[in-house]
């Protein structure tokens, strides 16, 4: 379920605060910069777990992407996000996370900041239904073969290249 009102944080390229506005407003094609937090999840044999985004998302609905994405709320800090993104999106509470990197990401509506994480996690994910349709983990040979087929969001996969990069996968 999505809030129109809910405020989001507006900041430069650097993730310093400049501003706040409302999702409505963010998501609306006016483009202002606000931040997300994702998180890639591994397992021990390399597969990376992914969401299948809910139907009712404003944005990209019933696509895959990545295992836990979400918006940081006005006065909240990166990784306070981050925790409670996955914590509210896959009910894990207890996990180790690195950092991969910050970018950039603009489609035809909006523009984000995206601070992106990784962790390696084997015990149980319990998806919400209201955020996400399912959710599995994938081999990394089944997600290239399906880029660009339209199964996955376009920051995933623009993601998913950086991550493969850095990580040689």
């Amino acid at each position: 379920m999505t809030n129109d009102n809910e405020i989001f944080p507006i900041v430069d390229e650097s993730g310093t605060v400049i501003g706040k506005s409302t999702r409505a407003f963010c998501h609306s094609g006016a483009k202002p910069l606000h931040p997300v937090v994702h998180l890639h999840i591994f397992n021990d044999k390399g597969e990376l777990y992914l969401q299948k985004r809910s139907k009712t998302k404003d944005i990209q609905p019933d696509k895959w992407d990545t295992a836990v994405g979400g918006h940081i709320d006005y006065g909240e800090d990166t990784e306070t996000a981050l925790k409670r993104e996955t914590s509210e999106e896959l009910g894990i509470t207890l996990f180790k996370y690195i950092f991969c990197f910050r970018y950039v990401f603009e489609s035809k509506i909006e523009k984000e900041l995206v601070t992106s994480y990784r962790t390696i996690y084997n015990g149980v994910i319990t998806p919400d239904m209201d955020e996400v349709d399912e959710g599995r983990f994938w081999s990394i040979s089944q997600i290239r073969e399906s880029i660009g087929k339209e199964i996955f969001t376009p920051n995933f996969e623009s993601e998913f290249s950086r991550l493969s990069t850095i990580l040689s996968l």
